[in-house]
């Protein structure tokens, strides 16, 4: 990409290394069991830009790594998928964050331990230095792993130049930490919780389709226009204007849960930015989540725009096992 053409998407979040372990029997804690392993470049702020990339979109990446092989892998591989990197900062005081997944035979996470000490020191100088980028751009990603004072920043730096924003807040104790980032004062376009994360963001309960319900609406009520919410196996919810609408997850057999939400993410989001009705735009991000969870990469490498149109018109969900069955 020409780092000089303003992009339509900049991503603003995390890049790290993930390491899946996946056992090959019934996982027994505190004991050893047979399986295997694989390694790609992760973070759900890179995750999102490449699948986005994969996706046909110029994507730009604001994000933090250590000055080490690790980011050096890291990077390069972003580069090569299509991701504008100029803004990726190199830090020679913190190493590379790693996620460390461990997953049972059936590719459901059992548990994940992330170092994320690059992520937890993107500082709001990063986002300052990217000012003219995000000036350019169509939209503007912001995932919770970054601090609190970051995102802020960021959300209000594209707010400044009439830029969309979408927010992930990427687990529960960073949609705890984000609640003030979503206030009536300040429009948000799109936040994208899960059904735990939408009650810690709201700090109501979420476990009823009512309550479900009521939460989403307290979001509105704070300026988010567009909520979706991911339930999961069951699918998501999607909310926006007067349109209130569940929608069922796509079958597919499973080989790793990671890296899927991101991609349902960016799937979404590449529908936007071709003004595709939202609930459409949001199947088109449970097809492309579907062929991401038949993959053992974080993102899945034969991504398609063609390939994900097929499946969400109900074609065929191509599982790749190699490496971790």
């Amino acid at each position: 990409m020409n780092p000089q053409s303003p992009p339509d998407i900049v991503v603003i979040g995390g890049s790290n290394m993930d390491l899946h372990a996946r056992a090959h029997e019934q996982v027994v804690m505190g004991s050893s069991m047979s399986g295997s392993a694989g390694i790609s470049p992760g973070g759900v702020g890179r995750n999102v830009a490449e699948n986005l990339a994969r996706l046909g979109d110029s994507v730009a990446l604001v994000s933090v790594v250590g000055d080490d092989p690790i980011g050096d892998e890291v990077i390069s591989y972003t580069e090569d998928v299509g991701v504008d990197c100029t803004y990726v900062r190199r830090r020679a005081d913190v190493r590379t964050g790693t996620y460390n997944a461990v997953l049972d035979s059936s590719g459901e996470l059992v548990v994940a331990v992330a170092d994320m000490a690059a992520t937890d020191e993107f500082s709001p100088l990063v986002v300052e230095a990217a000012r003219d980028l995000i000036k350019g751009a169509r939209g503007v990603l912001v995932e919770g792993n970054i601090p609190v004072r970051t995102a802020d920043m960021a959300i209000d730096l594209a707010r400044e130049f009439g830029v969309q924003v979408g927010f992930d807040p990427v687990s529960v104790p960073k949609a705890k930490r984000a609640r003030e980032l979503i206030r009536a004062d300040r429009e948000l376009y799109l936040v994208t919780p899960n059904q735990a994360e939408l009650a810690a963001l709201t700090d109501l309960p979420a476990g009823t389709d009512a309550e479900i319900e009521k939460a989403v609406h307290s979001l509105h009520d704070r300026g988010v226009g567009v909520v979706w919410v991911r339930l999961g196996a069951r699918g998501s919810v999607i909310s926006y204007n007067d349109v209130y609408q569940e929608l069922p997850a796509m079958p597919t057999d499973v080989v790793d849960v990671t890296g899927a939400g991101d991609a349902m993410l960016a799937a979404f989001t590449h529908e936007l930015l071709r003004d595709i009705d939202l609930v459409q735009a949001a199947r088109f991000g449970h097809a492309a989540a579907a062929l991401t969870c038949g993959t053992n990469d974080t993102v899945r490498m034969d991504l398609s725009e063609s390939l994900v149109r097929d499946c969400a018109a109900g074609g065929p969900v191509r599982a790749i096992s190699e490496g971790l069955a």
